[in-house]
């Protein structure tokens, strides 16, 4: 393969403000491609090496969908479960709708979580989560905050529509529940040890990790350096499914590579079934979330599976990648994207929030430029 438009894309990208770039690829779990420049700290004199750490935040939803879908393939989860069989807390729910606050007259199921279809949101000033904070410090766990999640009425009745939201921290709290684990000792055992991605693991409220590239934010300023900080880890107990993680590009490449391979690893070790990978790439959404996703996120001819896009329609944003690829991305710019038919992976990682050019631009084109 010729990959010289990627790396001729990721050259141009520094002038473009971006500090540093990343990316690797993968083909039948032969790593084919690796290409970074830049620098990864706030004065711009410390060259990128490829051993950094990244906030990878909502990056952590294809991990927390592959640990769900590893239960539901075992028979310890249904999609048509109701979450409420899990957390009480979800039992009696309420919603909004036409300015007044109602019993929610069908249940809100795990297959809502999975795509976004709860009626959730992504408020982490919700009452409930203000409520526990207050209570409880930095000694909250996981499931105390999803409980009080629900504490406000959802947004719209579960399955109506597509709201990018806490969904997957509720589906940490259910697999805590399934498992007997916490979120973050099922991730280690069940896709971390398996891979050997020995560099990926929760962030806390405050890190001081000296291999964390400088973390960068977009501004009227331009792009400037901020405090490394991941917001959605509510607490130091909390393990946000959502968010939460920290790791380095090796890390996600080998990880999207055993996706890409049908779930089974460059050593052989399989850790999820390749029809349990074709089922999270089915899409979810009707015609309204479909509008949904297009018009709110700008993911125009993607449909949404569980906890992953996956590219529908290429013609319609004229893409040269094949229908059936699917990953998804976060909130410092990076992302993942997989191909299960040529067993192809490309993972890219950089370290801006608020970059809206990332998802714009810089993930469609590398998304192209791997298949062209």
């Amino acid at each position: 393969m010729n990959l010289q438009g990627l790396t001729n894309f990721l050259n141009s990208l520094e002038e473009k403000g971006i500090p540093s770039v990343d990316c690797i690829v993968y083909k039948d779990h032969e790593q084919i491609y690796r290409h970074m420049n830049g620098t990864t700290d706030a004065n711009h004199t410390k060259p990128i090496k490829g051993d950094e750490l990244y906030l990878m935040f909502s990056m952590t939803k294809v991990q927390t969908m592959v640990a769900v879908m590893q239960l539901v393939e075992q028979g310890k989860i249904s999609l048509e479960d109701e979450v409420g069989k899990y957390l009480p807390a979800y039992q009696n729910l309420t919603v909004a709708k036409d300015g007044k606050v109602e019993t929610l007259s069908v249940p809100m199921k795990i297959k809502h979580l999975l795509s976004m279809q709860s009626g959730l949101d992504y408020e982490l000033d919700r009452p409930g989560i203000v409520r526990v904070l207050k209570e409880k410090g930095q000694n909250a766990t996981t499931r105390e905050l999803v409980d009080a999640f629900v504490e406000s009425p959802l947004k719209f009745i579960p399955g109506e529509h597509y709201e990018y939201s806490l969904s997957h921290d509720v589906v940490a709290a259910v697999i805590e529940v399934v498992s007997g684990m916490s979120f973050g000792e099922y991730l280690k055992k069940n896709i971390w040890e398996p891979l050997h991605m020995e560099r990926t693991f929760f962030a806390k409220p405050i890190n001081d990790l000296e291999k964390l590239a400088t973390q960068f934010i977009c501004n009227e300023e331009g792009i400037v350096p901020m405090e490394p900080s991941c917001n959605y880890q509510l607490s130091e107990k909390y393990e946000s499914g959502g968010a939460g993680l920290i790791s380095c590009t090796e890390d996600y490449s080998v990880f999207a590579d055993t996706l890409a391979c049908g779930g089974i690893s460059k050593d052989g070790v399989r850790i999820i079934k390749p029809e349990t990978i074709e089922l999270m790439k089915e899409n979810m959404l009707g015609e309204v979330g479909m509008k949904d996703i297009a018009t709110n996120m700008g993911r125009v001819g993607y449909g949404y599976g569980c906890g992953v896009q996956v590219l529908v329609n290429p013609d319609l944003v004229n893409a040269k990648a094949p229908a059936g690829v699917f990953g998804w991305d976060g909130a410092a710019g990076s992302c993942i994207i997989m191909d299960t038919k040529s067993k192809m992976s490309l993972v890219y990682t950089q370290h801006v929030r608020n970059c809206g050019m990332a998802y714009d631009t810089i993930h469609p084109t590398l998304r192209d430029l791997l298949f062209e």
